[in-house]
């Protein structure tokens, strides 16, 4: 029993400190409309990046795993005698994917 009331008496401790440092934020003005803002100021910059660095790296990444799970697909081929589509099949979707978004991606998040 006493066990009991030191884990109750711990939990009400914990809570009441929580609520005690908890403080509710509110949002002065429109803020929509500054994430709007910030957005369209800064849109032109990170879609530069996101194209020319993020999807790139993406596109080798993926290139690399592609590549690999074709070449362990193929020695299990070669050990069992039935190869392995999914793995490479998914990894090679996965690579158009990438290598095509940037011509659609900023169309559907405009």
């Amino acid at each position: 029993m006493t066990k009991n009331k030191k884990n109750l008496f711990c939990l009400v401790i914990t809570v009441l400190v929580c609520l005690a440092f908890s403080t509710t934020a509110f949002a002065a003005g429109d803020v929509a409309g500054a994430i709007e803002g910030t957005w369209n100021d800064a849109s032109g910059q990170i879609k530069t990046v996101v194209n020319k660095v993020v999807f790139p790296a993406i596109d080798l990444i993926l290139a690399v795993f592609f590549f690999a799970k074709l070449g362990m697909a193929y020695f299990d081929y070669r050990k069992s005698g039935q190869f392995e589509w999914t793995g490479p099949a998914i990894l090679f979707a996965c690579l158009i994917f990438t290598i095509t978004a940037p011509t659609y991606i900023w169309q559907i998040l405009a």
